[in-house]
């Protein structure tokens, strides 16, 4: 069917023309001889061949005068229909004229004749119009579906679902026992023990997860199922998002990464997010960045005096502002175009406006750029870092809250010992014994959904059916979600007494080529191994990047760590070193910020005050970088 459809569809119009007519011409001929016979009560008639061309050609002639030939088929309407009545009754009226001079036919034939006609040449266009106006969804083949779920969510999707002409449920999946092997609406409930055996018999395609209120370890086990069934798995969101009890085609998602990762989010504990925001005037610099954003988004739902938003990029901080005043109209919002070097304005700033909190976002995070420019990293996040909180703490901002890295942890790179020398600055300020600002570090991984984050690459690269990159087959990574990390980040500054190491207990370490073959499975498709010929996704490894790691730690000493008031963070206690010492570090990193011959001198004094830091190679003179770029052919 959709070959021959397809083959008519690319024919040119008087091939078409020619097709419809020759139909007609059989249809003709059929209903004149059934007609004939009908009459006379036998098949054994004689009808003159001259009585059959002169009926034929009268048809013809006032069909094609009535304009049916020359109307294209989708705009068969009922103008047309008129005509093509009025055509068929003038030939009526012209047979009975001739019949018997010319055409000797039974007289109770012609009237039937032209009834016959006219039922099949409607009925006839009408099918075509149809097919014509559906025949890129009779082309295109039907997607077979499960609905995991049954309750409200998965009555909705199937409800959304049985009009679409692409998409066909072919069967709910439950766990309940009760339910099973009955049916909704004429569609089979399943078990999903059963999954196994369902899927390739139904030829199933894709299975949604209709599942919205249960937890996010549930969903892992019913993903950890479907992984190896090659089925592409979607899903609808969570219960708090469908606030309006129907649920939509386009409210079907991607399975969230978290889920394949596994965590439940912790609930916050209200006072600690409430604690230096609600009432407080608030400034956030980087506030138009992935971690900065979203704590301008938490931010506001907990009833700040004030916001002010401090930004290097002009569009970044346009947008974020534009955002913030759309969701909290009644707020008021200081953008503040600027660098976190300048500390002048900064004191400005947080005099003028009386700032009582500073969460400091604002940081050059991309290992591999910051390795190769890495005085403008050691500025903006080492010097940039201190003049930040040294301008807080001149203005008598109550509380600055320092957002880091687990790459400062005994890092390899230039951006990890940026990081880690701009905590250490935190900390040698909050050890004055006249300080009065409370100073808090909080150290995390990796944020799903940044700018520079895997996940959005791997979907990219799956959806286009190309090789996904991967740096090394060992390389691990802890993950978290940007919300959940903001939410972290407010709580763990409320927990501060002045220069504390707070880290973010990010759950298990993930092999990332792990993650980029659960992503290639619940998109049905199958990842190649190497040297395997079967497989639809290459994974390809591009060797690690300058300055990174196989993996990450969050703490110099695990037996530094001691638990909180809040199950997912943790204070650590580390090394320290006195301002004087920290102060001098960073003036040498300011007087050679513009002298390349200066940079072995500043690498050589980060490998002393950072534990585990050794420098890369890469960068240490501009002849060994021209060396590393790719040689045209």
């Amino acid at each position: 069917m959709r070959g021959t459809l397809k083959i008519l569809s690319s024919l040119p119009r008087w091939q078409k023309q020619l097709i419809i007519m020759s139909s007609d011409l059989v249809i003709m001929v059929f209903i004149l001889h059934f007609l004939m016979a009908a009459r006379l009560l036998s098949l054994d008639y004689y009808l003159p061949l001259q009585s059959q061309v002169i009926i034929y050609t009268l048809t013809f002639v006032f069909l094609v005068l009535s304009g049916l030939y020359q109307e294209i088929l989708r705009s068969f309407n009922e103008n047309l229909f008129k005509s093509v009545l009025l055509g068929l009754f003038l030939l009526s009226l012209v047979i009975f004229s001739i019949n018997s001079m010319l055409l000797h036919i039974p007289r109770s034939v012609p009237l039937p004749y032209v009834f016959l006609l006219f039922i099949w040449l409607w009925t006839s266009r009408i099918m075509a119009r149809f097919v014509l106006r559906h025949r890129q969804i009779i082309l295109t083949p039907t997607k077979n579906i499960l609905i995991y779920g049954s309750g409200s969510a998965g009555i909705a999707l199937f409800n959304s679902l049985k009009n679409h002409a692409y998409k066909r449920v072919v069967g709910f999946v439950e766990d309940d026992p009760l339910l099973v092997g009955g049916r909704i609406a004429g569609v089979k409930v399943y078990s999903s023990q059963e999954l196994a055996r369902v899927i390739p018999k139904r030829q199933v395609q894709k299975v949604l997860l209709a599942l919205p209120s249960i937890t996010r370890s549930e969903r892992r086990q019913i993903i950890e199922k479907l992984e190896p069934l090659m089925v592409k798995v979607q899903s609808v969101p969570p219960i708090e998002e469908l606030v309006n009890g129907r649920l939509k085609i386009s409210d079907i998602q991607e399975v969230d990464i978290m889920d394949l990762l596994g965590r439940d989010p912790v609930p916050p504990i209200p006072h600690f997010l409430k604690a230096n925001i609600e009432q407080k005037v608030v400034m956030v610099t980087g506030a138009g960045g992935s971690i900065g954003s979203e704590l301008c988004r938490q931010i506001i739902k907990l009833n700040p005096k004030l916001l002010i938003l401090l930004e290097l990029s002009e569009y970044a901080l346009y947008a974020i502002e534009q955002e913030l005043k759309a969701a909290a109209p009644d707020l008021c919002i200081i953008p503040s175009l600027g660098s976190v070097l300048h500390q002048a304005k900064l004191e400005q700033l947080m005099q003028n406006y009386q700032v009582d909190t500073v969460y400091h976002a604002a940081a050059y995070k991309h290992v591999p750029l910051v390795e190769v420019n890495p005085f403008v990293g050691l500025m903006n996040n080492s010097v940039g870092t201190y003049r930040c909180a040294k301008a807080a703490q001149n203005s008598g901002v109550e509380t600055f809250v320092l957002i880091s890295t687990d790459k400062a942890v005994r890092p390899t790179n230039v951006m990890g010992a940026s990081k880690r020398i701009a905590e250490l600055a935190c900390q040698a300020l909050a050890a004055q014994p006249d300080c009065k600002t409370q100073f808090s570090l909080v150290r995390f991984g990796n944020v799903l959904g940044s700018s520079g984050s895997v996940v959005p690459l791997f979907r990219k690269q799956i959806a286009e059916g190309l090789p996904i990159t991967v740096t090394h087959p060992e390389v691990t990574r802890y993950f978290m979600t940007i919300p959940e990390a903001a939410q972290l980040v407010i709580q763990a500054g409320a927990m501060g007494k002045g220069g504390d190491v707070f880290l973010l207990d990010m759950g298990e370490p993930v092999k990332i080529v792990d993650l980029a073959k659960r992503m290639i499975f619940l998109s049905g498709l199958t990842p190649r191994e190497p040297e395997a010929e079967h497989g639809d996704i290459d994974i390809v490894f591009s060797g690690l990047r300058n300055g990174e790691k196989l993996y990450e730690e969050l703490l110099l000493d695990d037996a530094n760590g001691e638990r909180t008031e809040h199950s997912l963070i943790v204070r650590a206690v580390e090394k320290q070193y006195g301002l004087e010492e920290v102060e001098t570090l960073l003036q040498l990193i300011t007087n050679n910020a513009r002298d390349l011959h200066g940079l072995d001198e500043i690498l050589t004094q980060l490998e002393h005050y950072v534990d585990g830091y050794h420098r890369s190679q890469v960068f240490s003179q501009p002849e060994q970088l021209i060396a590393n770029c790719p040689k045209s052919a």
